[in-house]
């Protein structure tokens, strides 16, 4: 069975970092690991607090992986501070990992900010040039880019000057209100959009981490990079259009079995 790693933060209310990264892997048919950079009190309206891991846990978790089971993909989500980036990119470095999926996690749906300005530095000089792809939204395509993106053609724009610049494929998404879920695929000097049709589900929390997750997962199946952000994308799309609400009768166990029903034989014959 091809595994494959999160690194990430935990989310104490179940939908997004750490606890949807080990959820999708798991339905993409990938067995699932984990290295914990931060505990937070959140839910779907925001972060309360949180508690990183020190840079020495951070790096016993991702060698205890690497030394047992070594993944096949790596998925980066959350890091909050510049410290816990170096020990990333240093670690990963050194057991020279492969696909390597970072979600440059600034700020969380509910616009909480998640990131230390010079962990965004290190970021950008450290761990993104590692990366196999990157896959900001708007708001961190911007921030990324050092402008405004305001329309497709910012978006390409964007995309192409974030991938010229880290060395790495970029997906663009286009959710923040630039497209209908339209996403852009920067990679080897091509442009590839990937059209979306919005979902008007309110419950949206976590949606960056499960599709950062699935194009993990794909990958470490061995999928091409365009192929695992195609099946992603439909993955996504799909767990959006079963419009879940725990708070009226559905739990995540329904939901699942959902998800495993309409992936889960794919995913058992790919696996």
């Amino acid at each position: 069975m091809r595994t494959a790693l999160s690194i990430a933060g935990s989310d104490s209310s179940g939908g997004a970092g750490i606890q949807a990264d080990l959820k999708t892997m798991t339905l993409n048919g990938v067995f699932a690991m984990s290295a914990v950079t931060a505990l937070t009190a959140q839910n779907t309206t925001g972060v309360r607090d949180i508690l990183e891991a020190t840079p020495l846990f951070l790096q016993e978790q991702i060698d205890a992986v690497f030394e047992d089971i070594r993944p096949d993909a790596v998925k980066v989500g959350m890091v909050s501070s510049a410290a816990l980036v170096e020990v990333i990119a240093e670690r990963l470095a050194f057991y020279k990992a492969e696909n390597i999926v970072v979600d440059p996690v600034m700020v969380a749906t509910s616009g909480s900010s998640l990131m230390e300005t010079d962990a965004v530095a290190a970021l950008k000089a450290k761990l993104l040039p590692l990366a196999a792809v990157i896959t900001p939204n708007i708001p961190e395509g911007e921030v990324l880019a050092g402008m405004s993106i305001r329309d497709e053609g910012d978006m390409e724009t964007a995309a192409r000057a974030i991938g010229e610049e880290l060395g790495c494929a970029v997906l663009l998404k286009g959710g923040h209100a630039v497209s209908d879920a339209n996403d852009l695929l920067w990679s080897d000097g091509t442009l590839r959009w990937f059209q979306g049709k919005r979902i008007h589900n309110p419950n949206t929390h976590g949606t960056g981490c499960t599709l950062s997750s699935a194009i993990a997962a794909n990958l470490a199946k061995g999928f091409a990079l365009d192929a695992s952000v195609r099946r992603a994308k439909e993955y996504i799309s799909g767990a959006l259009g079963a419009m879940l609400d725990l708070g009226h009768g559905r739990g995540p166990m329904d939901h699942a079995f959902d998800l495993q029903s309409r992936f889960g034989k794919e995913a058992q014959e790919n696996g």
